[in-house]
């Protein structure tokens, strides 16, 4: 018995059914988020040139600001100890280890040293070294002054400065020694006994003396340990000691010229491999690479103001907006309209465009409505927020395209939107409130008949007929029964921020249709708009981007 009770089929856990439907799926991954950034490029492309092109100048003109910089290297090889024992000619190498060479890279870098070169290349009074050197602003300032000033005004001399007592010049001594100090680079090359000194500066010829006089003031303080040492032996011999005072005294010399040792100096244990040269080119800035890390700025900048400004300007753009921030399928996109006057027997080429959206949204709408119509007429609501949306516009060509189709139109029109009270359209004696005011039927309503279009006001031209009249009172709801009897009705509704009334008329419609326009109307006032079209039991069935683009 249990084999003739029919159970309902499982859904195979592999396959789809074909009356179920699937899941929107939001697409992901990089080439989405390479497609949105590209498109938010393309729609403030220029926002990021003027920041790009800022950044350009900017940095070029930083670039520019900076002195030019030279660089020499002066090499040297470490080599094994050599001490000759007393009354002994022959030598004895001691080994050569890694800690000895970061004890020699050390004896490079100590004060005792520099202070030695500092003193004798003389460089205490070179401008570059002095502690109150121009900030970044004083130096682009200096460039845009020598750009474009004609007749700039000449620097102040270092004579109208205050004469500095004796503590401020011990005071900008040191600061000019650790600046100096700071210029001057000692490093090992890898794992390796060569140890590279490396001096910058802003004058061609400064930095291959300072280097080399760092080189041999380390032979000559090398030498000159070895000589104390030799004197103090009891059995030294004297050409050792000649020796020694020889080698001591040309790297003492050297030292003062900012060159190498003249003579041979095989007891420094160190062996200069490598002069330093006077460079031929400035080593920086890379004006350049610093130029071109200002463009990449710049439109990294401009890329964050864009998105500053998309999270600060609230206003809807495109249908992508109104789908995703809004949650409101956009049932099509309307163009700038020609004129006022709708839509023309004879469609040229000007008003070819805007009749083709009127024409998809009208299908939109239609398809929005298809459990709805079931042979029977519809009452289509049509409305925004604020005036000057174009509600009119679109209710004019949406009711004389469909007129022209072969339908017969009713169209309830709103004479506060753009295009003002015309006589063409407002009946001089009647209207919805004179109608509901009054309780007459709809066959004593004088409609408007243009362009075949029966036109009808909502609002009387008297004040008193406007404010008595609900809107909500079953008048109303049998005026529009009555006019949809005969065929589609379309309702052109004022704007929800000025009236209450729209709120009123859109529950008696059958489908509502919010006008947005394109940026000027915020994502707040849409969602505003929709949520108290839905709360006074209207039924939204998407949105239409006026003056938008296609």
């Amino acid at each position: 018995m249990m084999f003739n009770k029919p159970r309902p089929l499982e859904v195979p856990s592999k396959l789809w059914r074909v009356d179920e439907t699937r899941p929107e799926t939001a697409p992901d991954g990089p080439l989405v988020m390479l497609r949105s950034i590209l498109a938010i490029g393309s729609r403030n492309k220029g926002t990021l040139i003027a920041c790009t092109v800022s950044g350009l100048i900017l940095a070029g003109l930083y670039a520019h600001s900076l002195p030019p910089t030279y660089t020499a290297t002066a090499t040297l090889l470490l080599e094994p100890k050599q001490a000759a024992p007393s009354g002994q000619e022959f030598a004895v190498q001691q080994s050569l280890d890694l800690n000895r060479a970061d004890s020699e890279l050390q004896t490079i870098r100590s004060e005792r040293l520099l202070s030695a070169v500092f003193d004798s290349v003389g460089v205490k009074n070179s401008p570059e070294l002095r502690a109150d050197q121009p900030s970044l602003f004083s130096r682009v300032a200096s460039v845009l002054h020598g750009l474009f000033a004609s007749n700039g005004t000449q620097p102040k001399s270092d004579a109208a400065k205050p004469t500095n007592t004796d503590g401020l010049d011990s005071d900008a001594e040191r600061a000019a020694f650790l600046n100096f100090a700071k210029r001057l680079d000692a490093r090992r090359v890898g794992q390796s006994f060569v140890i590279e000194v490396q001096y910058s500066s802003s004058d061609p010829a400064l930095p291959a003396r300072v280097a080399n006089a760092v080189a041999s003031g380390y032979i000559f303080q090398a030498v000159a340990f070895k000589e104390q040492m030799a004197r103090a032996g009891t059995e030294a011999l004297q050409g050792r000691l000649d020796s020694l005072s020889a080698q001591m005294e040309s790297a003492r010399v050297a030292m003062h010229d900012g060159s190498l040792p003249a003579i041979p100096t095989p007891d420094a244990d160190a062996r200069v491999i490598g002069a330093a040269l006077a460079p031929l080119g400035p080593s920086a800035p890379r004006k350049s690479l610093i130029t071109a890390l200002g463009g990449v700025l710049g439109l990294l900048g401009g890329f964050g103001l864009v998105a500053v400004r998309m999270a600060l300007d609230r206003r809807v753009r495109n249908e992508r907006d109104l789908s995703v921030d809004c949650g409101l399928p956009c049932l099509g996109t309307i163009p700038d309209a020609p004129d006022e006057n709708g839509i023309p027997w004879n469609v040229g080429t000007r008003h070819l465009e805007f009749v083709r959206a009127i024409h998809d949204l009208r299908t939109a709408v239609e398809i929005a409505c298809m459990n709805l119509r079931n042979n029977r007429s519809l009452s289509v609501a049509v409305v925004s927020w604020s005036p000057g949306a174009g509600v009119t516009t679109i209710c004019t060509g949406l009711s004389q395209l469909m007129s022209r189709s072969g339908r017969y139109i009713t169209l309830f029109q709103n004479q506060s939107d753009e295009q003002g009270t015309d006589e063409n359209y407002a009946s001089p004696s009647s209207s919805l409130a004179d109608a509901a005011f009054t309780d007459v039927s709809i066959d004593q309503i004088s409609f408007q008949t243009v362009d075949g279009v029966a036109v009808l006001p909502i609002h009387s031209k008297d004040t008193n007929a406007n404010l008595f009249t609900d809107f909500r009172n079953p008048r109303i709801n049998r005026i529009l029964e009555g006019a949809r009897f005969k065929g589609d009705v379309i309702l052109d509704l004022p704007p929800l921020k000025e009236s209450m009334d729209a709120l009123a008329l859109a529950a008696f419609a059958d489908a509502v249709v919010v006008v947005v326009r394109a940026n000027e109307t915020t994502f707040e006032e849409v969602t505003d708009a929709v949520h108290l079209l839905r709360r006074a039991g209207a039924n939204v069935v998407g949105a239409a981007l006026n003056k938008g683009r296609r």
